[in-house]
């Protein structure tokens, strides 16, 4: 069982899809320069520690890098951790079947894709704001708090070969904030506010791609003590057109194309009245 290869890059598109919800956060300043009355900036957001801006922003500038260091404000964001949550959990043995939107694999052929229901993990994420300044800082913040309460939904399309779509939560748990300025006046103060989240993602398991039933067979066997008999049932899918088709390339999207002859027989005996079925 273990060993088959399967990766649907669930983990990269909630972190994808969590990013993307921050990454059009707009700061304005006042600026009696400008005709509008202030400037707009965009506040930069990319993954990682913020732990390593702050590095860059106490790095003393060489001649090998820009006098500039980094701009403020910036959010950064990374994964802290990774658990199962069993308040979502599904019956593990439970298959769950879904068609194709073009009802083909590739080759003519119908299809259909299943999978065992997916198991629930959530991903613990930690968004940091980073500013210079008290303003920046909150005028980022009263952007993203207002859409959770505590949670939002956000849709991904978790399979890339049966399309299925999710809607994975992403849960504010708490707001923490630091100001790590300590020292003279010639120090650089950073602001920082800490957002932790919980990205109630799925995991799935491999795909795999079956055909639809064409035809049946089944058996049905009796204890009669004096005469051992069984009765066979049957049913397959034939051709109406003309010329008739073969039953592989039969379109089940298309039922006035074919129709169902079912068959009963009894295996043992010519006598199909033991069972009244002539």
């Amino acid at each position: 069982m273990l060993g088959r290869y399967s990766y649907h890059q669930i983990f990269r598109k909630s972190i994808i899809a969590f990013g993307t919800l921050f990454n059009n956060i707009i700061i304005k300043r006042k600026d009696s320069s400008r005709k509008e009355g202030f400037e707009s900036l965009k506040c930069p957001i990319q993954y990682g520690p913020y732990q390593k801006y702050l590095a860059m922003i106490a790095a003393e500038p060489t001649p090998e890098r820009q006098q500039m260091q980094i701009s403020l404000p910036r959010m950064s964001f990374e994964i802290k951790g990774l658990h199962y949550d069993g308040s979502r959990k599904l019956v593990p043995t439970q298959l769950a079947r879904t068609v194709p939107p073009k009802g083909s694999d590739g080759e003519g052929k119908p299809v259909q894709y299943s999978q065992y229901l997916p198991v629930p993990y959530n991903l613990d994420v930690e968004l940091a704001i980073i500013a210079k300044n008290q303003d920046d800082g909150l005028q980022v913040l009263e952007q993203i708090l207002p859409y959770f309460h505590p949670s939002l939904n956000v849709s991904i399309e978790v399979i890339d070969e049966t399309h299925e779509e999710r809607d994975i939560a992403v849960v504010l748990n708490g707001v923490g904030y630091n100001d790590d300025y300590e020292g003279d006046y010639s120090q650089r103060r950073t602001l920082i506010w800490t957002l932790n989240f919980t990205v109630k993602s799925y995991l799935f398991g491999p795909v795999d791609a079956q055909r639809d039933i064409r035809k049946i067979t089944l058996d049905y066997r009796t204890d009669v003590v004096r005469r051992p008999a069984a009765l066979r049932y049957s049913a397959e899918v034939e051709s109406t057109e003309n010329p008739p088709i073969p039953q592989d390339e039969i379109d089940p999207n298309l039922p006035d194309t074919y129709k169902v002859v079912e068959t009963f027989e009894d295996i043992y005996s010519s006598d199909n009245d033991f069972f009244g079925l002539s």
